[in-house]
């Protein structure tokens, strides 16, 4: 038994839940996201709540009880919040700027690293040391900011690079003489 999945997820004021054509669509105060249903669960919208179940007791439908029930929650949360990743540039001569939908990284190589941000993300700079990155959709926001990160990881020695905020880098001792 999913201890996640046993829990439905509350639907809050302002959002609305439809099941139709086999995707599950979310409308809120900041957008409208949907995605599609996995076939061993069942899913059933009453009382403000969307309850998540197995449609049978194969593993498969098992193994995707807690997941989906997840999905689902991190559609709620996107279009009444939002999520938002940090990151942040160490190292001298590292920066970053947000320029419209473009962010522009000065990483250390011989020429600048333009990303270009995906339509629904929202990139601020508030200092040229922070990336902030913002939107509804989870995953999107994830993504992106692991693809700046790979850009330059921390390393162990100096601690150089780009990592996300409160991640903790392991430090290592340099070399005796």
């Amino acid at each position: 038994m999913s201890r996640i999945g046993k829990k439905a997820v509350a639907i809050p004021g302002g959002v609305s839940a439809a099941i139709e054509d086999g995707t599950l669509s979310v409308k809120g105060p900041k957008g409208t996201l949907s995605m599609g249903l996995a076939d061993d669960i069942d899913y059933t919208i009453e009382d403000n709540e969307i309850a998540v179940m197995p449609a049978n007791k194969s593993r498969r439908a098992r193994d995707f009880w807690g997941m989906q029930r997840t999905l689902v929650s991190n559609l709620v949360v996107g279009v009444t919040d939002g999520f938002t990743k940090t990151l942040e540039i160490s190292g001298v001569g590292y920066r970053a700027s947000a320029q419209g939908q473009k962010l522009k990284l000065q990483l250390g190589f011989s020429h600048d690293v333009d990303i270009d941000v995906p339509a629904g993300l929202d990139v601020t700079c508030p200092d040229q040391t922070t990336v902030i990155i913002s939107g509804i959709d989870k995953q999107a926001v994830g993504q992106l900011a692991a693809e700046i990160r790979r850009w330059r990881k921390p390393e162990p020695y100096k601690g150089k690079g780009i990592k996300y905020q409160g991640e903790y880098v392991f430090r290592k001792e340099g070399k005796k003489k």
